[in-house]
């Protein structure tokens, strides 16, 4: 066996830049693809005891055949307004500027209602459903009838940063695996150079609360969202340090493998060395496949055009949903990509100007996604990716105040839509009352979305579970949920 201690000063170099990385990457493992290294060496103890292998950890089969391969979650940070979205309510026009008087509790954080408030945006039909769609959206519309609305949803709180975990992993407090972990958990991985799930945020900032959002929870850290950046280097601190060639890496990188497969022998039980050691040969490899699948300079102007590239409003986000495209064709499982970032008018949460937040953010986002739909048609992508779109929650009818066309938080009645592999478009499923406050028929909530999900990706949301702390965990949590029916094709 080497001699540690006669590794050149190359390597040594290689190994504290590593170890530096490590230790600086800690305060936000949960962003890193490394973060299983740290986990599993030891920085971050997995509390989790999964059903294990010879060879580690056991992907669990989904439980019977589906289209959905893939997952990509197009998550409107902030929370859009259902009445300016998808869920017209022409009462608003008659009832303009009156105060509400209904029986409904609305608001948050104190703030005073306000009246009741008209949209200022067209809704016409569109397709051969008929589908109602503002006109924030006129290329999202081309493709309303693979849309499947869902405008009855409600979730528990009406605060932003539970609102995005109960959203991202079933419940409203840290701890709990996201949904692109239970995927990842389920499916499997279809590419062993690239992470399982992927996540880009948006430039101005993550949602409130970071991390936890696509954390893996009380299951091993492999299987948390990875943070990519949508231009240059995708991932920070993957790169060699200054001096330190391939070789001399992949020469440190055998050394490791050689003391753990060593302290493996005799430990054959652990799988966390098995962990360990298929990290380690995972980020060497994305070293080059996580760079080459977000470098877009060998797509066609008409790509780039289509998805709105050399646009500025389009640009950051039709980067993202190209890059999406291009982890697809790669085999990556779930991907989330956010539209808004930090807090207020940066994201969805137009309490200030509803009207100009929203016209701001759907400029911004319509485009890149309906050319992501057009692009996943023409290459034979549709029908294996589920699409979900939606935030946290929806906002009221009501203004905050005279003549503050803001709207706040409404978490009772509100619009997301799923497309893609699975789904039945062309339709909307569920209303809210005349005024869009609440919902009145086909009312989900939020765990019923996630339990539809799992079965469109194959699996029983009662039988996908993570033994922890003496239970069988389950996204779903304790409760039983609703499949939404009317949405699977």
């Amino acid at each position: 066996m080497r001699d540690l201690y006669k590794i050149d000063e190359v390597q040594k170099a290689m190994l504290q830049s590593r170890r530096n990385f490590f230790l600086k990457s800690g305060a936000g493992f949960a962003a890193l693809p490394l973060a299983s290294i740290l986990g599993r060496d030891g920085f971050f103890k997995s509390k989790a005891v999964a059903i294990e292998s010879s060879t580690g950890l056991q992907t669990p089969a989904p439980h019977f055949s589906k289209k959905a391969k893939h997952c990509v979650f197009l998550f409107m940070n902030g929370a859009p307004s259902q009445v300016d979205t998808f869920d017209h309510k022409p009462a608003l026009d008659k009832h303009h500027g009156k105060p509400y008087a209904g029986k409904t509790k609305v608001g948050s954080n104190g703030r005073a209602i306000g009246y009741l408030m008209r949209s200022p945006f067209e809704f016409n039909r569109h397709g051969k459903s008929g589908l109602e769609i503002s006109n924030l959206f006129p290329n999202t519309a081309l493709h309303a009838d693979d849309l499947c609305v869902l405008k009855a949803l409600y979730t528990d709180t009406a605060a932003h940063s539970s609102g995005c975990l109960q959203m991202n992993t079933g419940s409203p407090l840290t701890g709990k695996p996201s949904l692109g972990s239970w995927l990842s958990y389920g499916l499997g991985s279809l590419n062993e150079s690239l992470p399982n799930y992927v996540v880009m945020t948006d430039p101005r900032g993550g949602p409130i609360g970071g991390a936890p959002n696509w954390g893996n929870g009380y299951m091993p850290a492999k299987y948390q969202g990875t943070l990519f950046r949508s231009g240059g280097a995708p991932l920070l601190d993957l790169s060699n340090p200054t001096g330190v060639n391939q070789r001399a890496q992949r020469y440190a990188l055998d050394f490791l493998n050689e003391l753990n497969q060593q302290h493996l022998r005799s430990r054959s039980n652990e799988s966390d060395l098995h962990a360990r050691i298929s990290n380690y040969e995972l980020a060497y490899r994305m070293q080059t496949s996580a760079t080459e699948v977000v470098n877009i300079d060998n797509e066609s102007s008409d790509i780039k055009n289509m998805y709105g590239i050399n646009n500025p409003i389009t640009a950051d986000f039709g980067r993202k949903c190209l890059i999406t495209r291009r982890l697809i064709e790669k085999g990556v499982r779930f991907i989330q990509l956010y539209s808004g970032g930090g807090h207020i008018e940066s994201t969805w949460d137009g309490h200030n100007d509803c009207i100009t937040n929203h016209k701001t953010h759907a400029a911004e986002t319509d485009q890149p996604i309906a050319a992501l739909m057009t692009d996943l048609k023409q290459r034979g992508l549709w029908d294996e990716t589920l699409l979900v779109w939606g935030g946290e929650f929806g906002r009221t009818p009501t203004s905050e105040g005279v003549n503050k066309p803001g709207r706040d938080h409404n978490w009772l009645g509100f619009t997301m839509w799923l497309a893609g592999g699975g789904v039945k478009g062309g339709q909307a499923i569920g209303e809210t009352d005349e005024l869009g406050f609440e919902g009145v028929s086909d009312r989900y909530h939020v765990s019923d979305l996630h339990a539809t999900i799992l079965h469109l990706m194959g699996f029983d949301y009662r039988h996908l579970t993570y033994f922890y702390s003496g239970l069988d965990q389950k996204l779903t949590g304790t409760i039983d949920r609703q499949i939404i029916t009317k949405a699977i094709a």
